[in-house]
């Protein structure tokens, strides 16, 4: 017990590290290729710290553990929305562009829709244990992230990087690469501790493997969302902290569900309407929250976080 809790503390030290890392090569290649740093935020950014809960998702259905995967994505889709953002603001109000909101939101949004209306097979029971994610579906959650990438490269070649964010000199681009590797070494290796020692210690406490998967395991391996998102806060790189966001959760729906389904269909254990019910509300407490000024204020940050934790209440009190 001992050794995995000092696991625990040692592998948030290093995923803190690499967020530090990866932000900064990220940022200083963005202003390099003149792309703006909420695009970098929706791809790279995303795609790296999304790597965990794709290895995690694709080895668990592997091994016959679909309820650990696909609870794994929604309760990291969960955490992003809610505590990620709610903390992110906390630390410094996101301003977001117009073309976030209006553009790229509505794909988290379509994506949370798209997996909700599969999991219910055709509304045939809200009870969703015995449903099933079949390869067509992770065939069509596929297709829909190419229109997402090919949306955001449209984007990336017809605009620019921000004055503010060009005026700084960039680093050599491979300093700036290596500088982004190293960060996201560290976060895959700094999440994989993690979550390997907080779910032996969930299980020395006798925790479910599906709670395991709602809560330790999504909360670990949405942990370089996190850490990236409130570096970048704090850095006043709010693009990049809510591209990160927005790209992580349509990559963990549409491409990580997406292509586990593909090569294992899933069946649904140890999910419920009300989780996904969570997921799909959060997502769209977000969108609505960024019309205003398109800004996430403070209190609208402490509103997420505070769901959160009353979301995470009940899942433990339901146990």
């Amino acid at each position: 017990m001992i050794l995995n809790l000092i696991g625990i503390v040692v592998g948030i030290s290093i995923v803190l590290s690499g967020a530090d890392y990866l932000t900064e090569g990220a940022s200083q290649l963005a202003r390099r290729m003149n792309v703006s740093e909420l695009v970098i935020g929706l791809t790279i950014v995303a795609c790296g710290t999304s790597a965990p809960e794709f290895f995690v998702s694709i080895t668990s259905a592997l091994q016959g553990t679909p309820d650990l995967a696909v609870g794994n994505v929604v309760g990291s889709n969960i955490f992003n929305t809610m505590l990620i953002v709610g903390v992110s603001a906390l630390v410094a109000p996101m301003v977001l562009k117009p073309g976030t909101v209006k553009s790229d939101m509505p794909f988290a949004v379509v994506a949370s829709v798209l997996l909700v209306l599969m999991c219910l097979d055709g509304f045939g029971s809200l009870d969703l244990a015995g449903h099933r994610l079949e390869r067509w579906e992770g065939a069509v959650l596929l297709a829909v992230f190419s229109l997402f990438m090919w949306h955001t490269f449209r984007m990336a070649k017809t605009g620019v990087a921000d004055a503010a964010e060009a005026q700084h000199k960039p680093r050599n681009p491979w300093v700036s690469g290596a500088m982004g590797l190293m960060g996201l070494a560290c976060l895959i290796a700094g999440s994989d501790l993690f979550v390997s020692s907080a779910s032996e210690v969930a299980r020395t406490l006798d925790v479910s493997e599906a709670v395991i998967g709602l809560t330790i395991v999504a909360g670990g391996t949405s942990m370089p969302e996190l850490a990236t998102s409130v570096v970048a806060a704090r850095k006043g790189q709010s693009a990049m902290a809510i591209g990160n966001v927005i790209g992580s959760n349509v990559f963990n729906v549409l491409f990580i569900l997406g292509t586990t389904a593909v090569v294992c269909p899933m069946q649904l254990e140890g999910i419920t309407m009300v989780d996904l019910s969570v997921m799909l509300g959060s997502t769209c407490l977000l969108w609505t929250f960024s019309y205003t000024r398109y800004t996430v204020a403070r209190w609208e940050g402490a509103v997420l976080a505070t769901l959160f934790l009353g979301y995470l209440a009940w899942l433990i009190a339901n146990v």
